[in-house]
């Protein structure tokens, strides 16, 4: 049976001294990648993976000035050389053309205050009973939302600029057959509902309440000074909402697009271009908001899950709305009297 690689993702507690030396992890991954990327930067050619870990690593843990490299497990810290080697792979072959989709750009110093993460391989982490632990980290607290379909061969522990603490393991899942109702169906993408060819309505989530709140916690934000304790309150709060917003999103975007890949078997969505859409001042949050890159990378995942489904993508100069769905007349441009010379119930 054909099978796939997942992402299964669970929140976790940590206790508060698990807390600190999960600060400590991602201090210690963040200092070796920013490391890595100004030696790459500082030679003509890029240096190997070995070469970085060499210098990075195993120089550094003897000096005075990164001897505390060695209080962390030493799995994450080379998965993150690891990671910089595929960031910089993906950047070059985005260059040379060779990487479909939009131009990667090259990997940047990361930051605190950013989303934080450190990768475990098979030998740093194991689940024991509810708990999962983690090399030099100990036996953490997860909540299980749903069991892992097969043993997991990685996992990655982030927090997120809200504070919140999650697991994501890589699994394998065998391909779902699951009969279908339709043979195809097309979507048509709008900022406050995707119409679909059935004449099902789907309505996008608003967040007028969450944005009025956004704006009111960043402009007390915005008033504190920099560097002090009480800035970071409005900011973890605002943090916090967004979090929720794009929590809102995915979620309905997945059910919507779980339910297209389920009913039918070959699914047509648009080529929008979305980079020049939100160059629009008016309408660039709305568009921003709606996910239309998110829906179709959803799409595409999930038609390699369910057997039998297809996705094509119809570009963004074919007049769908000017060719008959039945014979293929073409009647040109939507006037109101080309509907009237032209009548389907013909065909």
């Amino acid at each position: 049976m054909v099978s796939m690689k997942a992402r299964y993702q669970y929140r976790i507690y940590p206790t508060v001294g698990q807390q600190r030396s999960l600060a400590r992890l991602f201090g210690c991954c963040r200092v070796v990648w920013n490391d890595a990327l100004a030696l790459c930067r500082q030679s003509e050619k890029l240096p190997k993976n070995s070469d970085l870990q060499k210098v990075c690593l195993t120089q550094a843990k003897q000096t005075t000035e990164r001897e505390w490299l060695k209080e962390v497990s030493n799995i994450p810290l080379q998965q993150s050389i690891a990671d910089l080697g595929v960031a910089f792979k993906n950047f070059f072959k985005s260059l040379k053309g060779k990487r479909p989709g939009p131009k990667v750009r090259p990997p940047r110093f990361k930051k605190r205050n950013s989303r934080q993460a450190a990768r475990f391989r098979r030998g740093g982490f194991s689940i024991k009973g509810n708990k999962v632990y983690l090399a030099k980290i100990g036996k953490v607290k997860t909540h299980w939302s749903r069991p892992l379909p097969s043993e997991p061969s990685s996992v990655t522990v982030i927090k997120g600029s809200c504070g919140r603490y999650f697991l994501s393991f890589v699994v394998e899942i065998p391909q779902k057959v699951v009969p279908f109702i339709r043979d195809a169906v097309g979507v048509d993408l709008n900022i406050c509902e995707h119409v679909v060819s059935t004449g099902e309505r789907f309505q996008l989530p608003k967040f007028h309440r969450l944005d009025h709140r956004i704006k009111r916690l960043q402009r007390r934000w915005a008033r504190q000074s920099k560097g002090s304790n009480r800035r970071e309150v409005p900011r973890l709060k605002i943090a916090k909402l967004k979090a929720r917003k794009r929590n809102i999103l995915k979620d309905t975007l997945h059910n919507f697009s779980t339910r297209l890949l389920r009913e039918n078997q070959t699914v047509c969505l648009e080529d929008l271009n979305v980079s020049g859409m939100v160059k629009n001042r008016r309408l660039a949050r709305a568009i921003s908001e709606c996910g239309f890159g998110m829906l179709r990378t959803l799409v595409e995942s999930k038609a390699s899950l369910y057997a039998g489904r297809e996705v094509r993508i119809i570009n963004r100069w074919e007049p769908t709305s000017q060719v008959c769905s039945e014979c293929g007349y073409r009647w040109g441009k939507l006037y109101q009297f080309s509907k009237v010379l032209h009548q389907p119930e013909l065909c």
